[in-house]
């Protein structure tokens, strides 16, 4: 049985503790107030920081601007709504340029596969980087801390498609130099399928309430990234890359024993 989002509020009353004011020991993040701009102050304890999470529904706020503000906030259903058609649009591409239906498939299930190791690579080794200079913590704030520090905000959980749509153009490039004019869009339509399901997965894992086996294991082994074993299941979609890299979290059990 998972919490709801309220749930999580009652149930944790010791996390809200310091709410209006968390201290490090040289810097005071004053949480009325925007944070990007202070959190880069705690220098080496950013990372103790934004580990220690709040976990309620009302997400901070970021900039004084308003404007850099409603960049920084989006809705999980803008994903599929922007990006689908995307993919659909790049794999009639390969169909035009001759590939058949179940070459197409292949290629994006390919594309699909090489997703969830990028997926893997980048939560592991980009969006868990340590970080304790000013900038550095500014930076990786915007890009993962703040879901760490406020994991239940439900606006911030998804990539923003400007951002998206920056990253896409070298994608483009590169998969241009290493695959055919017919297989380059497919491969392309690959990847950025397996990222819209990981998104809307993602948003799934921390906002619903799943009863099916699979996605009930999913949420529970993603909570487990957030609340228990941090440096441990950087795998959202499935656990698949963890096995191979030897980053499964162990249960509680297993620790147990040792």
């Amino acid at each position: 049985m998972f919490l709801s989002d309220e749930g999580f509020c009652v149930m944790f009353p010791s996390m809200f503790l310091g709410w209006a004011k968390m201290v490090a020991e040289r810097f005071t993040v004053d949480l009325d107030k925007p944070l990007v701009f202070q959190v880069g102050h705690l220098g080496e304890e950013y990372q103790e920081w934004i580990h220690q999470p709040i976990v309620c529904v009302e997400g901070p706020r970021f900039f004084q601007s308003d404007f850099w503000e409603f960049l920084t906030r989006t809705v999980w259903w803008a994903i599929p709504t922007i990006w689908l058609p995307v993919v659909c649009y790049v794999l009639s591409i390969s169909a035009r340029k001759g590939l058949t239906f179940p070459q197409i498939g292949l290629i994006v299930a390919f594309g699909v596969l090489t997703w969830t190791l990028l997926e893997y690579t980048l939560h592991r080794f980009l969006f868990h980087i340590e970080t304790k200079s000013y900038w550095a913590n500014t930076a990786h704030y915007l890009l993962h801390g703040c879901h760490h520090k406020h994991p239940q905000d439900g606006l911030r959980l998804v990539f923003p498609p400007t951002a998206t749509a920056i990253l896409l153009v070298p994608l483009w490039k590169l998969l241009h130099l290493i695959a055919t004019p017919a297989t380059a869009p497919a491969m392309l339509g690959g990847i950025l399928f397996g990222y819209v399901m990981y998104d809307v997965t993602h948003y799934y894992l921390h906002h619903g309430q799943p009863k099916e086996p699979t996605f009930k294991h999913l949420k529970k082994y993603h909570l487990n990234h957030h609340f228990r074993i941090q440096d441990k299941g950087y795998g959202i979609t499935s656990s698949l890359w963890d096995r191979v890299f030897g980053t499964l979290p162990g249960t509680k059990a297993a620790q147990k024993k040792l």
